[in-house]
């Protein structure tokens, strides 16, 4: 009798705890101090915000608020849309200094991407584009999954597994002796056929993968420090075969292109996204502008810290205003520009650094917003879903003290997140 009158009682508890969740509002209403809203050239002051579950129904200073509502004070902090980085490997992480193939695991790498997801979640993206997991394979597939069943936190992501390279090119491990270099693992899947090309694309779909990305120039190293050509890795022909098979499986390509051949051929070829683009020219520039072709410029990585470090200083000096220039003149050609880091290359969490140096080399910050929100949603094709603040929208909000478009670095010190509806960090008291 004990055992049965307990049981009672457990389940009616069960049975009024259920009620009382079922009876709390699903609406919710944050108020702001200003909204930028990822879109409009100005902010909208004292805007309300309406949340119905994971989906904005109304923003604006005089909405309607539903009396039952349950209301969030952001009156002192300007909200905007989750951020979006279309550049990272969360599966990579050089700042310990072992290399990720020769030295670590696929299911460790597995972790630090679920790290990193965390860390950048928290640092205000809700939104990613992982543009190849360094060698990892499908782990970045795994981090995806997980985020997406709530087993861990971190945003939204979208991902490439393994990029596709040529043999000696970029991705492809050089310096070990030729006796074991054939038998280690590679960086990035090798193509050196169309037949390899149409394959590994099955293949990476098959994966999971949700983007293509290909290495349409090699890297630094094979970029000729007197003319700054860089090595051309696929022609237009052999690019157009990536993004045709792409295309069959509703997947779009990104390119890492530094410029010169391989990076006309790239947009020629079709691809979705520049990546890098550092050594763009003019000609391929106004193709882009002409083509709708976007460009993400990772500014972060090729500071003299970073994937510039080790070089001549000359070298670094003439790369890095080549780089300054293309960026300044995509903007004057009004080439779609999207807001990328390379996170990973660049420490997980700090991607906000970007906008200061986007801002720094020119770019109104009301745009750098955009590049972040708006214009990286219609890179993703998720402009009906997300980078903005509009009804209809998944509620990916963010909030920062004080103004942005006067201080962009306010970006780097985010106090609220909210993904999907869900709260993931609130300003302390």
């Amino acid at each position: 009798m004990k055992r049965a009158a307990r049981t009672l009682a457990l389940l009616i508890a069960a049975a009024l705890l259920s009620a009382r969740i079922q009876a709390q509002p699903s609406t919710l209403v944050i108020r702001t101090g200003m909204v930028i809203d990822g879109i409009s050239a100005q902010p909208i002051p004292r805007a309300v915000i309406v949340i119905d579950n994971d989906r904005i129904t109304a923003v604006g200073p005089d909405v309607r608020v539903p009396a039952s509502a349950r209301t969030i004070d952001l009156t002192g902090y300007t909200v905007l849309p989750g951020l979006i980085d279309a550049h990272t490997h969360v599966c990579f992480a050089p700042q310990d200094g072992k290399d990720p193939v020769l030295n670590k695991s696929i299911p460790y790498r597995a972790l630090e991407g679920a790290a990193a997801a965390r860390t950048t979640l928290l640092a205000g993206f809700t939104t990613l584009r992982d543009t190849d997991a360094e060698g990892a394979r499908d782990a970045d597939v795994a981090v995806r999954d997980a985020i997406n069943q709530g087993l861990i936190p971190g945003p939204r992501l979208l991902v490439s597994t393994m990029a596709i390279s040529i043999t000696g090119g970029h991705m492809n491990e050089f310096g070990l002796a030729p006796a074991i270099d054939r038998d280690v693992p590679q960086l990035g899947d090798m193509a050196d056929t169309d037949a390899d090309l149409v394959k590994i694309v099955r293949r990476q779909v098959k994966d999971g993968a949700d983007w293509i990305k290909v290495y349409a120039t090699g890297s630094l190293r094979h970029t000729d420090p007197q003319t700054l050509e860089s090595l051309a890795q696929f022609d237009e022909t052999q690019i157009k075969i990536v993004v045709d098979e792409a295309r069959r499986w509703r997947r779009d390509v990104a390119a890492h292109a530094y410029g010169g051949a391989g990076a006309r051929a790239a947009v020629l070829g079709g691809v979705r996204s520049i990546e890098h683009g550092i050594l763009l020219d003019d000609a391929t520039l106004q193709l882009m502008a002409q083509r709708g072709t976007f460009y993400v410029p990772t500014l972060s990585n090729f500071t003299a810290t970073q994937a510039l470090a080790g070089y001549p200083d000359a070298f670094v000096k003439t790369v890095m205003t080549r780089h300054r220039e293309a960026f300044q003149k995509a903007m004057k050609l009004g080439v779609k520009i999207a807001f990328g880091t390379d996170a990973g290359r660049v420490k997980h969490g700090t991607n906000a650094g970007e906008f200061a140096l986007m801002v720094a080399d020119g770019m109104p910050p009301i745009k750098a917003i955009q590049a972040s929100t708006s214009v990286a949603a219609q890179l993703l094709r998720m402009e009906d879903r997300i980078g903005a603040i509009k009804a209809g929208l998944q509620a990916d909000l963010i909030a920062v003290e004080g103004n942005p478009i006067d201080n962009i670095k306010l970006l780097q010190d985010v106090k609220f997140v909210m993904k999907g509806g869900q709260i993931v960090k609130q300003p302390k008291p």
